[in-house]
């Protein structure tokens, strides 16, 4: 039997504000630092970032780190 508890789980976000590459660099970085995640995809041209962890993450917890690189979550 398989132990489903510990699935990865991938949530897309919508990040308001960024232009460039350094935006792009700058939130990666600041989602790849909570604890659980696994891989971070931020894409500039569709303004998203797809994350994977290892449990689920607190949309709040992500929106301070989408804030704390000078961005912030859509609605």
């Amino acid at each position: 039997m398989t132990d489903t508890s510990a699935a990865p789980t991938r949530h897309t976000y919508n990040v308001v504000g960024m232009t460039c590459g350094h935006c792009v660099q700058a939130v990666t970085n600041e989602l790849s630092q909570i604890d659980g995640v696994t891989h971070v995809d931020v894409d500039l041209a569709s303004g998203t970032a797809v994350v994977d962890s290892g449990t689920p993450l607190d949309r709040e917890i992500v929106a301070a780190a989408v804030d704390e690189a000078g961005y912030e979550l859509a609605p």
